[in-house]
């Protein structure tokens, strides 16, 4: 597995993916290997999986690619895995290194990463390229939401393979650390979030600030490369007392506590397709306002309240607060469907699938190595 920051998963949905498929892999009996940048502590092992620590270059356009490049020229001059999984369509040049070795290749596309506002011009452009790239260049390209799958279909009229992230089911959690920061079970909502424009933090600061909510609203994340949006974020929570920023929090266990006892989770990503933060949510039985894209309202089934800017953010906080029984019934909406469309055993059985599938010869190269972009633009 090759292409993230690695285990023990401490960031985001690629590592949390990494960690809990290739744990349950080990335990059908496979040999995995995870590459690994940036870990606090230098593990050879991690639930079972083998773990590769090498550095990167500490830059904001070159930190993936770097660590990415050595992980697959380590891959290639050793003995040969079966198959690799390589994750980050801006990783997609090193994919034609590891297949010159008989390494068959499944790419993780992640979500339409060209969209994204925190890359300049030629960030977009080196994305949208490489997205191009390595659907011609993979044996087989995986896609973690139906929206993705369809994009890819469309676009450049090849298939993918359907494999979504699971939901983390909590079912309880100590209320002692939230308490510690002065909050209490059922009394704030919760934001979680990289401070990114297509995350629309601002939005949701600016909404909450201009309700008439009584419970406090907790945002947790931060950009370290973005110093211009996280100041427009700040200015739009201006002195109001009840808005509460705790930056990056990266102890697993108080994050599912905030997760678990938050009345609402506000969930504002527009870009990209099933979002491992709103499972969480969703596995903690927390209901959700959601930003209106059709990622998320198929992620939730439509069990949640949805916003496309400020003032809808601000009528739904000025509402929910009197409605207990409405948050309550979507909160056990949620839950079920956590559980029951979500499940990590599920997704690690599909990863299963498409490494035996590789290893058998099958891929997707012959049909898509002359593909081409239908939109211009």
């Amino acid at each position: 597995m090759i292409g993230t920051r690695g285990i023990p998963a401490a960031y985001g949905g690629f590592e949390t993916a990494v960690e809990e498929v290739g744990a349950r892999l080990v335990e059908r009996g496979h040999r995995i290997t995870v590459y690994t940048r940036g870990a606090s502590q230098r593990l050879r092992e991690y639930r079972g999986m083998s773990v590769v620590h090498l550095p990167s270059v500490p830059q904001k356009h070159l930190e993936t690619l770097s660590h990415t490049a050595l992980s697959t020229l380590h891959a290639v001059t050793r003995k040969a895995p079966d198959a690799a999984f390589v994750f980050n369509a801006a990783n997609s040049p090193l994919v034609p290194l590891l297949r010159a070795r008989g390494i068959p290749v499944a790419l993780h596309m992640d979500g339409i990463e060209w969209k994204r506002s925190k890359w300049g011009g030629r960030g977009k452009a080196y994305y949208r390229w490489a997205e191009e790239f390595g659907v011609r260049s993979a044996d087989a390209l995986i896609a973690d939401a139906p929206g993705i799958a369809d994009y890819y279909r469309s676009e450049f009229g090849v298939p993918t393979k359907l494999l979504r992230y699971g939901a983390p089911i909590i079912d309880s959690a100590p209320a002692e650390s939230i308490r510690a920061l002065g909050l209490e079970p059922g009394g704030y909502h919760l934001v979680v979030a990289r401070f990114e424009p297509e995350n629309h933090v601002r939005e949701i600061v600016e909404g909450y600030h201009a309700s008439a909510a009584a419970a406090p609203l907790v945002v947790v994340g931060s950009a370290p490369y973005a110093a211009e949006y996280t100041q427009r974020i700040h200015a739009a929570a201006g002195d109001d007392p009840r808005i509460m920023f705790l930056g990056g929090i990266y102890d697993q266990d108080l994050l599912d506590a905030l997760y678990f006892h938050a009345n609402t989770y506000v969930h504002g990503h527009s870009v990209g397709g099933t979002n491992p933060s709103l499972l969480r949510a969703m596995g903690a039985g927390t209901a959700t306002i959601a930003y209106d894209v059709g990622f998320n309202r198929e992620v939730l089934d439509g069990h949640g309240w949805f916003f496309s800017d400020a003032a809808e953010i601000e009528r739904h906080f000025s509402s929910l607060e009197r409605n207990a029984g409405d948050v309550d019934r979507l909160a056990h909406l949620v839950r079920d469907r956590a559980a029951g469309a979500f499940d990590w055993r599920d997704v690690a059985e599909g990863y299963e699938s498409l490494a035996v599938g590789l290893v058998s010869g099958n891929t997707i190269h012959r049909q898509a190595r002359r593909a081409r972009r239908a939109t211009a633009r």
